[in-house]
């Protein structure tokens, strides 16, 4: 594999420093330049490390709950990089138990078999309150038990991420699943504050888009969003699109706890990279306007938000710079999923990169050092 140097541009490291150029070797950031590299002129733009989205429903106009199959994460993970997304987990929501096997198997082999940037899976449901089930159906949801703990344990590759509403299990739930190596969320949750902070203490460890779906800030019940708010250890991930959740409200949760626990996420459907205006979604049809995903009676139901906008936005409308937006994209989430070698630009690390222009508009991606979007 040749080598790179990168040069003429603003390379930000992910550990909150910059760098004047960037040697890449036989995929991984060097320390020096490799003989003969070709060089890349960012045209005084960004090089940022590559973006990491742990939800990710589809993409290219496929969803992950209508064919989990190695195909279709293909095509989302390649729908996907054309936005700087270097590593996913392809996320399902709420289905049977035995969807929920094929979608495990189906990542799995496509880990096997080296389809870019897939690092595992995202099991979002069906272990969720109908209270705050958003778009999921109710009809699919389930407790969980034994045999469902063993399943969401089973996967033999990559990592598994599990949302569920903490008040319709129990902590020992909870601590069994991160005991089979499941990492596990707290979302469409109604819990209160003080069930919340139980489930934090069993072994919870992220919160699935903040705000969105969960019991809200009260002042004599601060709910699942003032636990999580409260909290200094879990990530949170974010929908920053200026319509999940309010950007004022965003800039409060940044100003309340670390900066290095906030996740950019997309919680993208299947029209990212394509020009649909509608999809459907179990048996609803979704429209799509102004890059919002809506059922007709008005639920939002995902976004078509990619990576790359939501760094854009976490610049414009929250008023991050860039390295702190690059961080939330990559950094944070690579050491919530665990993965030591991506997240950052430094020597020995994955080169997983993506460039963009001086606007913060998508030009190349790269994945193992290898270009998979150059536009």
């Amino acid at each position: 594999m040749s080598g790179f140097i990168f040069e003429n541009g603003t390379i930000v490291t992910g550990d909150g420093g910059t760098a004047e150029k960037l040697y890449v070797q036989e995929g991984r950031i060097a320390a020096d330049c490799p003989p003969d590299a070709a060089r890349v002129d960012l045209g005084g733009g960004w090089l940022l490390p590559g973006f990491i989205d742990t939800q990710v429903n589809g993409g290219g106009g496929v969803l992950f709950n209508d064919d989990p199959s190695v195909d279709t994460i293909r095509r989302i993970g390649a729908a996907h990089a054309r936005f700087g997304t270097t590593a996913f987990l392809p996320t399902l929501i709420s289905d049977t138990l035995d969807r929920v096997d094929m979608a495990m198997r189906a990542t799995e082999w496509a880990i096997a078999q080296g389809v870019p940037g897939v690092v595992g899976i995202h099991i979002e449901g069906p272990f969720l309150n109908p209270a705050r089930k958003g778009t999921h159906d109710a009809a699919r949801f389930l407790r969980l038990d034994a045999d469902s703990i063993a399943l969401l344990g089973s996967l033999g590759r990559g990592r598994t991420l599990v949302t569920l509403a903490p008040e319709m299990c129990t902590p020992d739930d909870i601590a069994a699943l991160v005991a089979a190596g499941v990492i596990v969320a707290a979302g469409h949750s109604d819990a209160d504050y003080a069930t919340a902070t139980r489930a934090f203490d069993a072994g919870i460890t992220g919160v699935t888009h903040l705000f969105n779906a969960m019991s809200p800030l009260h002042h004599r019940e601060p709910g699942l969003v003032g636990a999580a708010v409260e909290n200094q250890r879990i990530y949170a991930g974010l929908i920053v699109d200026g319509q999940h959740v309010a950007p004022a409200a965003l800039r409060i949760a940044l100003a309340a706890r670390p900066r290095d626990r906030f996740m950019l996420v997309t919680d993208a459907m299947s029209p990212v990279g394509t020009d649909a205006t509608s999809f459907e979604l179990q048996g609803k049809t979704i429209r799509i306007a102004n890059g919002v995903c809506m059922e007709e009676n008005g639920t939002l139901a995902g976004s078509a938000l990619d990576m790359a906008t939501a760094v854009r936005n976490a610049v414009v409308m929250l008023g991050r710079g860039v390295a702190e937006a690059a961080a939330m994209a990559a950094t944070s989430p690579a050491a919530f999923l665990g993965l030591e070698d991506r997240g950052t630009l430094r020597p020995g690390a994955r080169a997983d990169l993506v460039w963009l222009d001086a606007d913060l508009r998508p030009r190349g991606t790269w994945i193992g050092g290898v270009c998979v979007h150059a536009g």
